[in-house]
């Protein structure tokens, strides 16, 4: 048999006899590499070790050790802060689990700390404000947010808008504010003879609808007189505004990062579109100018330069639709800041 095989590896391959020999071996060997595993498998049957008792053995002493830690960090918290907080610790796990800010009307003098986190805040700041209440601080202007040492500007330019402090609050800010005479609220006391007057009553202002403003030429003033807009929020649309050229549609507010519908929506009754956009020349600006764009990466604007230099100037925005890298609403979009 095994001649047999020598014989026909020799003639098929053009071996000589010792190598039809050493090819059959090898052969041999590959095979049995291969088979023996498989038969190994058949006749000796794996054991299979029963863990399970073990395994739960482990689990539950990890558990064990997790609640302890558990209950040691809150017995920390406890003895650190006492209880003057006003939040227990189911209150503080489910302070805990907000991630999205849940927006509502509230009073910073009086909402607790896992609303605050429902505000957004995270829970070293909420418990900061807390702290600075308990030592007899007060909010009596919504700008007295911001005086709270690291408080995020952004997320103030968004709860702005849902703070309600009571109007004893403003009537106190207005009999103490600096230059306030105590002798003029109250001449009795001054004089020790006439009985107290009336307190003068603090009247707070009408509110002043904006007018509508060219959002073209608006600065951070003109915007900050919106609701929802902070100074934050007015440098990111001035922002956006002049890296785009200009607005040339009110449906461009949406696209300004990060912005919420509030801010939008009064965007849209008071912004008008007055003053022109501010074109770029297509045929002779540079990579680096064009990446300026938010509409397109540095990556867009280097392949628009490397057709141009190829295939010379463009003619129209319809030179744009062969750069495959550009799609059809991206050449849509830029079409108004373009100049051939």
């Amino acid at each position: 048999m095994s001649n047999r095989l020598v014989s026909l590896i020799r003639d098929h391959f053009g071996f000589s006899q010792r190598e039809a020999r050493g090819f059959t071996v090898v052969l041999f060997i590959g095979v049995m590499a291969l088979v023996v595993p498989f038969v190994y498998r058949w006749l000796v049957p794996e054991k299979h070790i029963d863990t399970t008792v073990t395994d739960q053995h482990k689990l539950d002493s990890l558990l064990r050790i997790m609640r302890t830690e558990e209950v040691k960090e809150d017995n920390e918290r406890r003895s650190q802060y006492g209880n003057k907080y006003g939040s227990n610790r189911d209150d503080q796990r489910t302070a805990e689990r907000f991630h999205e800010p849940k927006l509502f009307n509230f009073d910073p003098n009086t909402v607790s700390v896992s609303g605050w986190q429902q505000l957004g805040l995270p829970k070293y700041m909420a418990e900061r404000i807390d702290k600075y209440r308990s030592k007899g601080g007060q909010f009596r202007r919504k700008e007295d947010l911001l005086k709270i040492y690291d408080f995020p500007p952004d997320l103030y330019d968004q709860l702005e808008p849902y703070v309600q402090l009571p109007e004893r609050a403003g009537q106190d800010y207005a009999n103490n504010k600096p230059g306030f005479d105590q002798s003029e609220r109250n001449p009795a006391n001054a004089s020790g003879t006439a009985a107290e007057p009336e307190r003068p009553r603090y009247e707070k202002p009408a509110f002043v609808a904006p007018q509508p403003f060219d959002i073209n030429t608006a600065d951070t003033n003109d915007l900050k007189k919106l609701k929802g807009i902070g100074s934050g929020r007015a440098r990111q649309i001035v922002k956006f505004r002049d890296a785009l050229g200009g607005f040339v549609s009110t449906s461009q507010f949406a696209e300004i990062f990060n912005i919420d519908s509030l801010s939008v929506a009064e965007l849209n009754q008071y912004a008008r579109i007055q003053s022109a956009a501010r074109r770029f020349k297509i045929n002779t600006i540079s990579a680096e100018e064009l990446d300026r764009s938010p509409y397109l990466s540095r990556r867009q604007a280097e392949i628009i330069i490397a057709y141009r230099q190829q295939h010379g100037a463009f003619a129209s925005v319809e030179s744009l639709r062969p750069i495959r890298i550009l799609d059809a609403k991206l050449i849509e979009k830029l079409g108004p800041y373009l100049e051939f």
